[in-house]
């Protein structure tokens, strides 16, 4: 399936849709109110996003009317800068403020009388204490999140795209002696070069790109990348890791690969890290319960003797970040649905050895699924010639 790429921001419609998807979750739960302070979730509904630091940033939503947007004085040019959609600002002095001037004083009078407020299970303390009413923990913003929109489904394949690119461009400069600092210098400046060209007007707050990789002598531990200075060297596994946020939209590649040689202790993993993938792929479609797919996918390890050397899930989310929900997880009970992304990704970790893990963006589709990024796969493609 192919995907025409987008790099536009999004439409008023498109971001009264998700809004609607939201207000519909919320009338289904018996919820009033709902608040949205995640980031993440406020670039969803808002397209605007920020560091945020001590001053909180508060999106109060109820099922009918325009969404208030709770932010202090000093961002509001910001905000009408970046925003999508009809949004009601309501400021606030500074943090910390004057009694009446504060966040609180103009978040509080916000809630009708006896209002059920849904609120993020990540809500921070300070705000969750301040919400009259019935206080109900619900993350109805993650889960309208969860399939995506025509729109989004293009900005993801444009996402996949560049670090398609990027993934390629990596093993075309692998070779021993090579540094995790030169190899993240190259492949982000490029990717920084292609997404600016194309969309001059990105928003850096909201893109984050990480491309690195980890020789077989810490391979086996997938997040140690405590030396940028680490050096590629002959044999392997090396592990690729490139896992971006590009404007507000994510997506993610890895492969594991070989410098001149395959030690022999390699192969049967990779096999089996592959024979697990293939699964994966296999199973995840829509219908399929995202706990059970990954039980089966972890059962091909347990077969192999690798029991204690699974260390994750089979699959995080992409979305308008680079991981998040819905997971293929056991204890995750989900019904995969159209329109899901996955980064399909078993893995097995052997201290002394290395790790194995190969990752591409899926989508699932009607009856299937569809692979966003590409790249070689076999141990033969993935054993690199040493000029």
């Amino acid at each position: 399936m192919t995907i025409a790429p987008i790099f536009s921001p999004p439409t008023d419609q498109e971001i009264e849709a998700r809004r609607d998807k939201v207000r519909m979750l919320m009338e289904e739960r018996g919820i009033d109110v709902y608040v949205a302070a995640n980031p993440d979730n406020v670039f969803y509904l808002t397209n605007f996003a920020n560091y945020v630091h001590e001053r909180p940033f508060i999106l109060v939503m109820e099922r009918t009317g325009t969404p208030r947007f709770v932010v202090p004085k000093l961002e509001i040019p910001h905000v009408e800068t970046r925003r999508v959609g009809a949004l009601d600002l309501i400021e606030y002095r500074e943090f910390p403020a004057p009694d009446g001037e504060r966040w609180i004083d103009s978040f509080v009078p916000l809630f009708p009388s006896g209002a059920t407020v849904g609120v993020e299970s990540v809500c921070p303390l300070q705000i969750y204490d301040a919400i009259p009413g019935t206080r109900r923990c619900s993350d109805i913003v993650d889960d309208a999140r969860m399939v995506k929109t025509p729109y989004e489904k293009g900005r993801i394949a444009y996402s996949c795209e560049l670090v398609t690119d990027a993934h390629a461009q990596l093993l075309d400069i692998a070779k021993p002696g090579a540094t995790g600092a030169e190899v993240s210098a190259a492949l982000t400046s490029g990717m920084s070069r292609r997404l600016l060209s194309d969309t001059p007007t990105a928003n850096l707050l909201a893109t984050s790109m990480f491309a690195f990789f980890q020789p077989p002598t810490v391979s086996h531990d997938p997040h140690n990348f405590t030396d940028i200075y680490m050096q590629m060297v002959e044999g392997g596994p090396h592990v690729s890791v490139i896992n971006c946020r590009l404007n507000g939209y994510g997506a993610e590649i890895e492969r594991t690969f070989f410098l001149g040689s395959v030690p022999e202790a390699a192969r049967k993993p990779f096999e089996v890290m592959m024979e697990a993938r293939h699964l994966a792929l296999e199973l995840t479609k829509p219908g399929a319960v995202m706990g059970e797919v990954d039980a089966k996918v972890n059962a091909v390890f347990h077969r192999a003797g690798y029991s204690d050397n699974l260390l994750h899930r089979t699959s995080h989310s992409i979305g308008v970040t680079g991981h998040e929900a819905p997971f293929l997880a056991e204890g995750y009970d989900r019904v995969i649905e159209p329109g899901m992304f996955y980064t399909i990704e078993p893995g097995v970790y052997l201290p002394g050895v290395g790790g194995f893990r190969q990752s591409d963006t899926v989508m699932t589709t009607e009856n299937g699924n569809a692979v966003l990024t590409t790249g070689p796969e076999s141990l033969d493609e993935l054993t690199l010639p040493i000029s």
